[in-house]
């Protein structure tokens, strides 16, 4: 397997990984044929920052699962860098044979890498398996997090 930075050439599959989640699926508009152009400015601006990083795992040429990498500096913990992962998907036919947690243990390599002291997460509370393989993984719940949608 191989985890590495997205290119356009795999914004289609992010997206139908996005859009099979139960909850993306209410929420996400897959391209049929055209991308659409909110996912392509998005696109263009993640690629654009120096502290975000869209991943992706490829297998034997597939797209198999992504993820969104942000690197926040921070003031708190005695200026620890954190990293926040967001936005992880797995191939639904694919789940339960390692591919997630193997690219999250990759995410953490590259936190190293980047001199993170904190890696941070949220997961929607009706996953309730995310949120217990994310705790086989280490994570802990320390927060609790809120949210302002905007319109």
């Amino acid at each position: 397997m191989l985890f590495r930075k997205a290119n356009l050439q795999d914004l289609k599959e992010i997206l139908r990984l996005l859009a099979e989640d139960e909850l993306g699926s209410l929420r996400e508009h897959p391209a049929s044929e055209e991308i659409p152009c909110v996912y392509l400015e998005a696109f263009r601006d993640i690629s654009s920052d120096s502290n975000q990083s869209l991943r992706v795992v490829e297998n034997e040429g597939k797209i198999v699962a992504s993820c969104h990498l942000s690197f926040m500096p921070s003031l708190t913990f005695q200026g620890a860098k954190r990293m926040n992962i967001e936005a992880v998907r797995v191939d639904s036919s694919l789940r339960n044979q390692g591919i997630g947690t193997w690219m999250i243990e990759q995410s953490i390599q590259l936190a190293k890498l980047n001199k993170c002291k904190i890696i941070q997460l949220t997961t929607n509370t009706q996953r309730k398996g995310a949120k217990l393989f994310y705790e086989k993984l280490g994570f802990q719940t320390s927060h609790e997090g809120l949210k302002l949608f905007l319109s």
